[in-house]
């Protein structure tokens, strides 16, 4: 495998390169900061070898899922398990070999550049990834997981990770976090507050999951009043455990701010058979609730909207969320955010973190929102757009507006642990290209380009997720 280029992602133009190098040595070793991802607590908490190198690579990461997918690959052959109990899959090895004969379609993709990058700095693999290689590189990544130096404990260390959230349901009762607590490892893995199971009436089972919250907590969930006790105790546990903050899966930014009679009436039409226009409402006013919890306990808060989840009920119906069919898709944060806002915005107690798939929104209203409430704060390029290309667009679009200092520095959001790093890197050199470029064009000293790229690789995330 010929080794990545040490001056990837840096500007073509010679100056400009060298002051990106140099921004990029003065960075790339700090420690990294991942306030918000899916990595498995388990991992950590049980600390067992991973079981294969497609378990690693191939079956967490819905990025490979959608690329091989849209080119005719089945998942049954990529080792996923139908929930109708039909066939699959389960020799790793020969999913590693459907992954090596389809690993061309990667090309100048994210995807490629993570798993090239973990191949050769995580296991030192020196060949390309292909048909004929993949027996070899599948048994020389094996032998690697059989030795304790690439158990998850030991590799979070190797990263250089100093925290890693993980994004957990609000009816998980958290054992391994529980776990992690009382063992003698000092990494940091935190829980992240993810209620969206029990404030969307949509879900499948949401009367069950109120229940359940319920015997969590020993609230009387069928009430309003039981229903946000029940609330602000699950949060107090996450806090218990390290938690930060909060995350919020929304389609849309819709909230509302309802009187306590209109909540409370709205609460009890959800329990029964909610319309698909009450249980948009029902949705829109629980992230002004959460946004008021917010304020009580200190949990930072983060929005995600403008995806469209499980696209194709079809593949969610056999093979469950989370498989590459979630897709971009239009949305309003100026007036969907207008009622949160009107009650919160300017309360400097609340952080509420900003996610987006509708990047054509960074310019004409999120970082305009941004760069006015004290109460809003910009996530990363997400998702489709942690790439390269992503990464300089948020940059160029929301910069002139919000500045630095109204966003968080890098978030990875992956579920496959290997990449970490990879992206850690791959955002510390796209941002050292971006300040060159302002050092060429006389925007940026070069003192402060160094302290700024300090900043968007360390010290914003630490401050905005209160690390």
């Amino acid at each position: 495998m010929p080794q990545l280029d040490s001056d990837r992602l840096f500007p073509v133009e010679p100056k400009a390169r060298d002051l990106a190098r140099a921004l990029y040595d003065g960075i790339k070793g700090l420690p990294i900061l991942s306030p918000h991802g899916h990595t498995d607590p388990a991992w950590y908490a049980e600390n067992q070898r991973f079981d294969d190198p497609a378990a690693l690579f191939v079956t967490p990461d819905h990025y490979v899922f959608r690329m091989l997918i849209s080119q005719g690959v089945r998942y049954e052959d990529l080792g996923v398990a139908p929930r109708d109990g039909g066939s699959y899959q389960t020799d790793p090895r020969e999913v590693w070999q459907t992954f090596a004969q389809h690993y061309y379609l990667f090309r100048a993709t994210p995807t490629r550049m993570w798993i090239d990058h973990a191949l050769q700095h995580v296991f030192d693999i020196a060949e390309d990834l292909t048909p004929e290689t993949a027996g070899s590189i599948y048994d020389q990544i094996e032998a690697a997981l059989s030795q304790p130096s690439f158990r998850p404990r030991a590799l979070y260390d190797r990263f250089g990770v100093e925290v890693v959230a993980t994004t957990d349901s609000a009816l998980d009762p958290l054992p391994h976090h529980k776990a992690i607590a009382a063992s003698d490892w000092q990494g940091r893995v935190l829980p992240t507050y993810r209620p969206d199971a029990v404030i969307d009436p949509e879900t499948a089972g949401f009367a069950e999951n109120l229940g359940r919250l319920g015997e969590l907590t020993g609230e009387d969930t069928n009430t309003w009043a039981g229903y946000l006790a029940a609330h602000r105790k699950r949060r107090a546990d996450f806090i218990a455990l390290g938690a930060t903050a909060t995350d919020h899966g929304a389609e849309t930014p819709q909230t509302a701010n309802l009187s306590e009679n209109e909540a409370k009436s709205l609460f009890d039409r959800v329990q029964q058979d909610a319309s698909p226009k009450d249980a948009a409402l029902f949705r829109a006013q629980m992230l002004t609730e959460m946004a008021r919890m917010s304020i009580d306990d200190g949990l930072i808060m983060q929005l995600h909207a403008g995806s469209a989840r499980s696209h194709s009920t079809t593949i969610n119906r056999r093979f469950g969320a989370d498989k590459g069919f979630d897709i971009p898709i239009a949305v309003d944060w100026v007036n969907g955010l207008h009622p949160l806002l009107e009650a919160f915005g300017n309360d400097r107690r609340l952080r509420l973190i900003l996610f987006t798939l509708d990047e054509a929104t960074y310019t004409r209203e999120l970082a305009p929102l941004a760069g006015a409430y004290p109460a809003l704060r910009l996530g990363p390029a997400w998702w489709f757009f942690d790439s390269p290309e992503g990464m300089r667009r948020y940059r160029e679009a929301v910069t002139e507006t919000a500045g630095f200092y109204n966003t968080v520095g890098f978030n990875d959001d992956t579920r496959a642990f290997c990449s970490i790093p990879a992206r850690h890197d791959v955002a510390r050199r796209v941002d050292c290209a971006y300040l060159a470029d302002l050092i060429m064009t006389g925007r940026l000293s070069e003192t402060e380009a160094h302290e700024v790229a300090v900043d968007l690789a360390y010290t914003l995330a630490k401050k905005a997720y209160r690390l």
